[in-house]
């Protein structure tokens, strides 16, 4: 192996990039890992974290607003929006310099700057090549909008929002999707007016119909508003505010207008076309290993078709540096990856929801039962709703979980340990569940999937 040549070349640093090096150095494999913004990417400088550190401040909030119904005397005196964003710099900042001292540790060359796939074996940054007997190709994803709904002004993105330095009074946001939820709920617990539009029938449309339908409910208790079914037409705005235009006729006038549509995989201008990578509407088509089918070059994370989601990309970065170290592993399976907003109340998921589950086995296979959180101690202590669904299939496994309440995303992990060891309902019954905890909602809903509930009328 020349000097210069690389075992991979990385182009990306985000949550599947660096988890590729990291594993990669690990293993002995000798790492050139290039970024032209700033390690950890958008997750830890312009997503999860920033967004999550806002969600608990907002959940601070309406502690503070809701605490009289707990016995505790205090006032809620508004939202020192600088103090909120020193919060969230001191929590992104700790995280970064733990990475950038990971990074050096493990001897991997972190390069600056914007690469380019120049050649099957070659990324070029600032006119120099850093060739690799392996390529991966792991350059995230940006705020999408629509065609002609420019952002600027008043009309911003997720990463916009996370840099304001104050509480707007009315927001309308686009798209009720994940990143619009978590936004509505921490503007609302923040005192704003919100109003979300989204086109399909329900909010988070991607989870179980029971779950939105809850979390409909719980927005309206909130005096979130939201409108389903309705089409975004266009956008005026002034120095005041904006106002938005839908295709049934109404206008709503707010002080900006949040396009939360989702994200698009951050491929133009790498170079990617040029070298024959297989891609469909900017994302790049990979196999079960990862593998383009071009040379030596994968690709992980929100460029690759699926759930856009920084574990999916971390697990996935790790998946290709072992597969490149020779060690085989396993492929990852989708459905078995979990989902958690961090809306409130929160929602966790991982499997097949209920439609699903009746389109892959057949309606008459499939058994699924809700655990209402009004039999559970510990909700009752928070003061929270919801309740914790399974779904399984007829003397078969759980093939679906999901959940909805306050905090309900720390149950996510034995969700996933179920669906993806394909417990079955019996096994996850005869498991004791601590008292009094959430985690209690999950063994009584496989209680009564098994046929013996205890505190629920299944």
């Amino acid at each position: 192996m020349s000097e210069d040549m690389y075992d991979i070349v990385i182009l990306g640093a985000g949550s599947g990039g660096y988890a590729a090096a990291l594993r990669g150095a690990q293993l002995g494999l000798k790492i050139a890992l290039i970024e032209g913004d700033k390690l950890g990417g958008t997750c830890l400088h312009r997503g999860c974290i920033p967004t999550k550190a806002y969600l608990h401040a907002a959940e601070v909030a309406e502690s503070v607003k809701n605490s009289e119904f707990f016995g505790i005397q205090a006032q809620f005196g508004g939202v020192d929006m600088n103090r909120v964003s020193d919060y969230r710099d001191e929590v992104v900042n700790k995280l970064y310099k733990g990475l950038q001292g990971l990074v050096k540790a493990r001897k991997i060359d972190y390069i600056e700057g914007w690469g380019k796939l120049t050649a099957k074996d070659t990324v070029t940054v600032d006119g120099k090549e850093y060739r690799g007997k392996n390529i991966l190709l792991a350059s995230g994803s940006y705020s999408k909008t629509i065609p002609g709904l420019e952002i600027e002004g008043r009309v911003i993105t997720s990463e916009q929002a996370l840099q304001m330095n104050w509480v707007p009074s009315k927001v309308v946001i686009l798209g009720g999707g994940v990143i619009g939820v978590e936004f509505a709920s921490v503007w609302a617990s923040f005192g704003t007016d919100v109003t979300i539009i989204e086109g399909l029938p329900h909010l988070v449309p991607n989870e179980d119909e029971s779950i939105s339908k809850n979390l409909e409910r719980a927005f309206r208790k909130r005096k979130i508003t939201f409108k389903t079914k309705t089409m975004f037409k266009s956008v005026s705005q002034s120095d005041e505010g904006v106002s938005v235009e839908t295709d049934d006729g109404k206008t709503y006038d707010a002080d900006l207008l949040l396009v939360a549509i989702g994200r698009g995989p951050a491929t133009a201008n790498l170079g990617y076309e040029e070298q024959g990578i297989p891609m469909d509407r900017g994302f790049v088509l990979t196999n079960e290993r990862l593998h383009t089918g071009v040379g030596n070059i994968y690709a992980v994370g929100d460029i690759v078709p699926g759930l856009q989601l920084a574990h999916r990309g971390f697990l996935q970065g790790i998946f290709v540096a072992e597969e490149i170290a020779g060690l085989t592993p396993q492929p990852i399976v989708e459905s078995g990856i979990p989902r958690v907003t961090f809306c409130e109340p929160e929602i966790a998921s991982v499997g097949l929801t209920e439609k699903e589950a009746k389109e892959e086995y057949g309606a008459d296979k499939i058994k699924s039962v809700e655990f209402n959180l009004a039999g559970n101690g510990k909700s009752q202590i928070l003061d929270t709703t919801g309740f914790v669904k399974l779904v399984s299939v007829e003397d078969g496994p759980i093939v679906g979980f999901h959940a909805i309440g306050a905090r309900m995303g720390e149950q996510v992990g034995e969700g996933e340990l179920m669906v993806n060891w394909e417990a079955y309902p019996e096994d996850v019954a005869n498991l004791i569940h601590a008292h009094p905890t959430q985690n209690e909602a999950i063994g009584e809903a496989a209680l009564a999937l098994a046929g013996k509930p205890l505190h629920s009328h299944n």
